[in-house]
């Protein structure tokens, strides 16, 4: 184990591709503290930090196959624990407005629910954003989420390269997160 102290985040990145537990426990113990930290601070719930904090260690080893960094294992790490914390967030509010939106279900008496009245808002409010993408972002989103074409189809149907119907579609995506955060005057 020792051994693999001294080994850098690349070298142990590739070890971890080829299924070397050891190299996966070095990086765990490397970064699993200060990844904690993060998150309990984002959060302030030491269960939900612990939580994230599995998930993001439990998808490294299952697709280490697959795993490509682009910048550097503390970045990519960091990163994935970010957005994972800004889901479950996002997860929190929608479940938040749903329990109130329940409530209020019995407060109506016209029929015409605070449920759906909010959920036409959001639609709304969700239409707007996306009429706001770029052009070609926004006919590639449309057509993956609503056409559900795979990237594969798009590609074809558009001429362009599957790799950017994947990076328009996480763009799209990004830019949509950032919109789409609500404070109270929504």
């Amino acid at each position: 184990m020792t051994a693999y102290q001294s080994l850098t985040d690349l070298e142990l990145t590739n070890m971890l591709k080829i299924g070397d537990h050891s190299a996966y426990t070095e990086i765990y113990s490397r970064y699993n503290r200060l990844l904690y930290i993060h998150a309990y601070n984002k959060l302030r719930d030491r269960e939900a930090a612990k939580d994230i904090l599995q998930e993001l260690f439990t998808a490294l080893w299952n697709n280490k196959e697959r795993f490509i960094i682009q910048t550097n294992l503390s970045g990519y790490l960091y990163t994935a624990i970010r957005n994972r914390i800004l889901k479950l967030i996002a997860h929190k509010s929608i479940e938040g407005t749903y329990v109130i939106s329940i409530q209020n279900t019995n407060q109506h008496e016209n029929g015409f629910t605070d449920h759906r009245l909010r959920e036409n808002q959001l639609a709304t409010i969700i239409e707007r954003e996306i009429a706001k993408l770029p052009e070609k972002m926004r006919e590639v989103f449309l057509l993956s989420r609503k056409d559900q074409l795979s990237h594969s189809e798009i590609s074809n149907r558009l001429g362009i390269a599957e790799p950017t119907v994947k990076k328009q579609v996480n763009n799209a995506l990004k830019i949509l997160r950032v919109k789409l955060q609500f404070g109270p005057d929504v």
